[in-house]
């Protein structure tokens, strides 16, 4: 056998299209696009340098405008609170040093001492326990969500059951109780109340405070405005010993100065039912003497009023997330909380979220009320804690990302803090639209300048293109391409080139394509059409591993004594005559040929498109070879035989060699074929074990012996002459 013409010629693998538009694909700037350069150079330049220094100059405006706000508000709350501190604190001076409060003292005091020896009948003493355990502690226990004992609360000392049975467990209502000046009892006590009460009630009421206690010089409670459960208690004995107003009570006393005043801390005071209380204390007295002290109970709204300016958040430039708090020493809210007041279900959630234990914040909305609940340990407070004064861009209590502006307040006996927050997305949304708003409208210049700009380079380009377009359609694959010149000058030139060229493509493209389909043919006789194009897209290592593939290595024996008398033309063309003889059986049995040699024809069956019986089509295909040839020896007389050997396994195929190619196949199953048909000297079909155990008609076969190999011997079987198929 002969190796098939082409074997040697190397194909061409890059297809004129992709040829044509890699030219297309090369990059450069037209004049169109050099013209809109020049043109838009200039404005785009100017347009971006303007917004910039717009945009960084606006920006910090608005930014500086945001932190004065915030700065400001803090700053009037600042000034609100600590004003009204040091408003009331001097009028408690004017109070205490006054003829009014020196004698209520004294008459109070006297009324009070003439009382620890009076008796309640038994009507009046179960009114008084009845009040405890009846109103007072479960109201108690309700507000504070805490279970309390009445009996550390039930008065003790007979002139303080005598006045809570008289003044206060016949009220419920603290508007009735106030006012009362008198219960009729006739006591020096309820004299001293229908004297003074008015003049108290008045600072009460007119100033807006919770209660107004007067105290003796022994801590007893001798006065109190509403009547209620600490009256005639002892600061320093009784229940309420503990408290913020027994501590300013005491330096009061100590104080040795009629015009000292203590202010104390919210705490929650119980005779208040657990709300958030505090007191401002000051001694009664004159001329060095101290006789007593007068305590007025601040109340919390008054601060959150202050603190929130009545709810009119919007009013003050704090727009929908901002508010002003205070906060103590201890990172807790001294005021409300704006959400808590305005959204409490969004308010849970955004606390909670933030770390605020789920109980705090449902306790918050519960009594509606954050102060002494809330905590608030923020970087902002705990820069104001320790005594410093700034803006910062921070994680609120709320969770979100806040701008605050924050300050140490100066109200003697307070060590509160004051913060004034907004949400960042908030405080910075003008800084957002206003940039946004700048890039728009630079952008609207630079696209009408561009639309122009655009408009005057198409004019002066139109002639391009035209050739450009014809050069498009060249590179698309169009042929006998021509371009009509509208101008007489330089472009109609080119025009004119452009045609010349046009006609010169036609002719090569003709050559191209005639070449493109010989190389074609050539390479599909090379090689399997997926092969084929692995090859053509540029792979240079091409090979693949096969499973379960029946491989055929078959030789036609006595064909060099039957053309040693003939032409080397005639023998080719006998050779060729069978080859396409093989070629056509291989086809129609589902063979694949892998290479043809003067020596061999290498053929397999399930290597490109697998198949289950691939080991009884290889076997089909030997004997139809072997037809063949009997065929062409009855035709022409000669004497041709087929010796051919048959393995299955796992075989490799892939292109062999660098330049020029040549496609194979390599593998146990291949060298074992090869081995089969070449140490069997006579004509015959002969396959090995594993094909035979693939066939289901294993008595066609005949064995032949054995075949020596690295990890034993394999068992060498014949088909017999007489078999047609298998």
């Amino acid at each position: 056998m002969t190796q098939d013409a082409g074997d040697d010629v190397i194909v061409e693998r890059i297809p004129r299209r992709a040829r044509l538009g890699a030219l297309r694909a090369a990059p450069g700037l037209g004049i169109q696009s050099k013209l809109l350069i020049m043109l838009l150079s200039v404005t785009v330049l100017s347009s971006v340098v303007v917004g910039v220094i717009a945009s960084v100059n606006g920006t910090d405006a608005l930014r500086g405008s945001v932190y004065q706000r915030l700065t400001e508000v803090r700053e009037s709350r600042a000034r609100e609170i600590t004003t009204y501190f040091k408003d009331t604190s001097d009028a408690l001076v004017v109070y205490t040093r006054g003829r009014t409060a020196i004698e209520a003292v004294q008459d109070f005091s006297a009324g009070f001492a003439a009382l620890q020896s009076s008796t309640l009948s038994p009507a009046q003493d179960s009114a008084v326990d009845a009040y405890y355990s009846d109103y007072f502690v479960p109201q108690l226990e309700k507000r504070t969500g805490s279970d309390s004992a009445a009996s550390v609360f039930i008065p003790k000392s007979p002139a303080e059951r005598y006045l809570q049975a008289n003044y206060t467990a016949p009220f419920t209502d603290f508007t009735k109780a106030i006012a009362n000046n008198d219960a009729g009892d006739g006591s020096a006590w309820s004299a001293a109340n229908a004297k003074y009460q008015d003049y108290f009630r008045e600072i009460v009421n007119r100033a807006g405070f919770d209660d107004a206690l007067i105290l003796n010089t022994t801590g007893d409670v001798v006065y109190s405005a509403y009547k209620g459960v600490d009256l005639g208690t002892n600061v320093e004995t009784g229940p309420y010993r503990g408290t913020e107003l027994a501590t300013a009570y005491k330096g009061a006393l100590s104080s040795n100065a009629v015009d000292y005043v203590g202010v104390t801390d919210f705490e929650r005071y119980q005779p208040s039912l657990g709300v958030p209380t505090l007191w401002i204390v000051s001694p009664i007295g004159e001329g060095g003497t101290i006789s007593g002290a007068l305590a007025l109970q601040v109340p919390l709204d008054k601060v959150n009023s202050i603190m929130t300016d009545g709810g009119k958040w919007k009013r003050d430039g704090l727009g929908k997330t901002g508010e002003v708090y205070l906060a103590g020493p201890d990172k807790l809210m001294r005021s409300t909380s704006r959400e808590l007041a305005e959204n409490p279900k969004q308010y849970v959630k955004d606390v909670v979220a933030a770390g605020t234990p789920p109980r705090v914040a449902e306790r918050a909305v519960a009594i509606k009320g954050s102060v002494l609940i809330q905590p608030v340990a923020t970087g902002s407070v705990t820069s104001a804690l320790a005594g410093k004064t700034g803006i910062s861009l921070s994680t609120g209590y709320l969770g979100k990302e806040n701008l605050t502006a924050y300050a140490p307040l100066d109200i003697t006996g307070l060590d509160w803090v004051i913060v004034a927050r907004v949400d960042s997305s908030e405080a910075f949304a003008p800084i957002t639209t206003f940039t946004r708003n700048l890039v728009l409208s630079t952008a609207g210049i630079i696209l009408l300048v561009s639309l122009l700009s655009l408009l005057l380079a198409q004019v002066f380009v139109r002639p391009l293109k035209r050739l450009m377009d014809g050069v498009r359609r060249v590179a698309a694959g169009e042929r006998d391409v021509r371009v009509e010149p509208t101008t007489r000058d330089e472009f109609a030139d080119v025009g004119n080139a452009f045609n010349d060229m046009s006609n010169s493509l036609q002719v090569k493209a003709d050559l191209l394509d005639e070449q493109q389909e010989e190389n074609e043919r050539l390479l599909l006789t090379l090689m399997p059409e997926a092969v084929a194009k692995r090859y053509r897209r540029g792979d240079e290592n091409i090979a693949e591993d096969h499973q379960d593939v029946s491989v055929i290595f078959a030789d036609i024996v006595g064909f060099d004594r039957y053309t040693r008398g003939l032409k080397s033309e005639e023998a080719l063309r006998a050779l060729n005559e069978i080859v396409r003889s093989f070629d056509q059986a291989a086809e129609k049995l589902g063979v694949e040929k892998v290479r043809t040699t003067k020596e061999s024809y290498l053929a397999s069956c399930g290597l490109i498109v697998p198949r289950v019986d691939h080991a009884r089509r290889i076997v089909d295909f030997a004997v139809e070879l072997r037809a063949i040839l009997e065929r062409f020896n009855s035709q022409n007389g000669s004497d041709l035989a087929l010796r051919a050997g048959i393995d299955t396994g796992t075989v490799t195929s892939g292109l062999v060699g660098p330049s020029s190619v040549a496609y194979d196949m390599w593998g146990d199953a291949v060298n074992l074929a090869f081995r089969i048909q070449g140490s069997e000297r006579g004509a015959g079909i002969f396959v090995t074990q594993n094909v035979v155990d693939k066939l289901p008609q294993s008595s066609a076969f005949q064995e032949s012996g054995t075949i020596d190999l690295p990890d034993g011997q394999q068992r060498v079987w014949r088909l017999d002459q007489e078999t047609t198929s298998v």
